[in-house]
């Protein structure tokens, strides 16, 4: 069994907004949480957890709730490398294959 994790304050939001945004798009497309759970292979109760922006619902889950709602697409963009400014101005080109901390003798570089 997994251990108990509680995401940042940060990422509870994030997951909460994801829920509510989930939830309106069901309700825009005009679509019941049984149609969308069956479509998705889970339960209401499951998919209720989800709109909730529950964090031990696995992302799988997430993932196969936002297919049946036909948002998919934007998963799979989230940290797209076009889009990801931080990543673009590191340049992935420039950056190493492995990345070691530099030992000095009697201990650990502290730079």
């Amino acid at each position: 069994m997994a251990t108990p994790h509680q995401p940042a304050p940060g990422a509870r939001r994030a997951l909460k907004k994801l829920g509510i945004d989930i939830r309106d798009a069901r309700k825009h497309r005009r679509l019941t949480m049984s149609i969308v759970a069956d479509r998705a292979a889970t339960s209401r109760q499951t998919l209720s957890r989800v709109e909730a922006g529950d964090p031990s619902v696995s992302m799988g889950i997430y993932a196969a709730v936002l297919q049946a709602l036909g948002l998919l697409e934007g998963l799979a963009n989230i940290a797209d490398p076009a889009i990801d400014i931080i990543g673009q101005d590191l340049s992935s080109s420039h950056l190493p294959k492995r990345v070691r901390v530099k030992t000095i003798k009697g201990g650990f570089n502290r730079e």
